[in-house]
Parts: structure tokens; C-alpha cells; sequence
């Protein structure tokens, strides 16, 4: 490139501009911008805006539950299975997957809503306080969770095998995509009654909230063969004590 420049003068220019912080050349030749009219300034080209980006398709991991409940030949493929199962993020916070107490030979199976802070940490469900008394009333009519006899015995199980946060009901999101596999687990157990204790389980077996609206009762849900009682969730019976015997007999 030719230059009017002397080599001393070239040589002083770059120094200076090397003070300036200026370490690269844009152009091979210099373009004054203040002479440079605003209609020939280059256009900035703009990438072109994606409108719609792809979505997640939501009702992936219940087509995937569904699957893979399906495959579970048994209880425990089906616990191995809740086990492996990626999507559901209440996993990243418990410490473990509760899935069931009790034998999975008995005609009664109970069904609650999620674990609490002692069955999260012990794995079992139904263990702390509200679980020691549904202990105390099934014993009271006769029925133990440890009893081997299966007339006697009950087996029980959560909608939910992970702790919720701050013990908060799970959404409907978690509850839909877990249903696959409770869904499966009742058709494992094949029990003759199935109590579904609280409002979650209610609305997962029935499609309705509201259990002291309509109280408890016995019916059959479409697509099972179970007769199938709604309670109120044993927790109620330690806050308010007085109603602990409407909410089993």
C-alpha cells in the first residue's frame, strides 16, 4: 500500500497509535467517518429472528411412564422402574423413593397422597406421627400392616414416591406424570379394596376433589375392578382428634 508517509513519520504514527490501545487494522485503507455521509454507512445485517422456538412436547414423560410401568412384570421391576424414572424433578430433593409398606398380598390396599420429612428419610411410607396413627386405627379394627395373615394384613403405597418440598401438594404436572405407575401398581397388587386417603389420591382415581363434601363411600371406577373407599387424610385426625372415628368407620 502506498503511503506519502517517510519511514521515521510511519514509524512515529504507529507508536501513537499503539499508545491509543488500537492493535488491529479494520481496513487496508483508512476511512475518515466524520466526512462519511449517513446514507453510505454500511447497513447492519441482522441475523434473522427465530419467531416460534421448538417446544418440549409435555406429554412426553407420561407417554414414557406409561411405557416403561407397562414393562414391569412384578413389584420389584416396577420399584426399579419408579427408581430410573429422569423426569420428575421432586427426585433431585428427596433422599429416597418411598413405594410401599405392608404385604402386597393383602385384599386392602391404601393409597396416600406423598411422603413426609420420615418416610423421605426412612423410605417407608406412612411412619411418622400421622402414620403411627393409622397404625393405632387399623389396629383397632383388626388389621396390622405387618400382620402376615392377609386377611388381617393391608398394604400400603403413596400417589407420589418422592417428598415434595416443604411437604407442599404436589402439582398436577407430578401427579399426572406418576400416574402411570400407580395406575400399574394397583393392577400388580390386584386388592379388592382400595382406600385412597386424601384429596390427591381421590382426584387421581375418581377425577374429583372434596372428600368431606360427599364423605366416605364404596364404589367401583371404571376400568378397575376394586371397590374403592375415599378418606380423609390421617393427618386431618391429629389436628382435629374429634374426627378421627368418622374418618375410618
Amino acid at each position: 500500500m502506498d503511503s506519502d508517509l517517510d519511514l521515521i513519520s510511519a514509524k512515529a504514527m504507529l507508536e501513537w497509535v499503539e499508545e491509543l490501545g488500537i492493535s488491529e487494522a479494520i481496513s487496508e485503507k483508512p476511512i475518515n467517518r466524520f466526512n462519511t455521509k449517513a446514507d453510505e454507512k454500511a447497513k447492519i445485517t441482522v441475523p434473522r429472528i427465530i419467531e416460534r422456538l421448538p417446544t418440549l412436547n409435555a406429554y412426553v414423560p407420561m407417554e414414557e411412564a406409561a411405557i416403561v410401568s407397562a414393562k414391569a412384570e412384578n413389584l420389584q421391576d416396577l420399584k426399579t422402574a419408579i427408581e430410573e424414572f429422569p423426569h420428575c424433578d421432586l427426585k433431585q430433593g428427596a433422599r429416597n423413593a418411598v413405594f410401599s409398606a405392608g404385604s402386597p398380598s393383602a385384599k386392602i390396599m391404601i393409597i396416600g397422597e406423598a411422603p413426609g420429612r420420615d418416610e423421605d428419610y426412612q423410605g417407608v411410607p406412612f411412619v411418622g406421627r400421622a402414620g403411627q396413627l393409622l397404625d393405632k386405627m387399623l389396629l383397632s379394627i383388626g388389621f396390622n400392616r405387618n400382620e402376615s395373615d392377609i386377611e388381617k394384613s393391608v398394604y400400603i403405597t403413596n400417589v407420589i414416591p418422592w417428598r415434595p418440598p416443604e411437604n407442599r401438594e404436589p402439582s398436577s404436572e407430578e401427579i399426572d406424570m406418576m400416574m402411570p405407575f400407580l395406575r400399574r401398581h394397583i393392577e400388580l397388587v390386584n386388592p379388592m379394596v382400595v382406600v385412597a386417603m386424601g384429596n390427591v389420591s381421590c382426584q387421581c382415581l375418581l377425577g374429583r376433589r372434596g372428600i368431606p363434601s360427599f364423605g366416605a363411600f364404596g364404589m367401583k371406577p371404571s376400568g378397575f375392578l376394586y371397590c374403592l373407599c375415599c378418606i380423609l387424610l390421617i393427618c386431618c385426625a391429629t389436628r382435629w382428634p374429634n374426627g378421627k372415628l368418622g374418618s375410618i368407620y
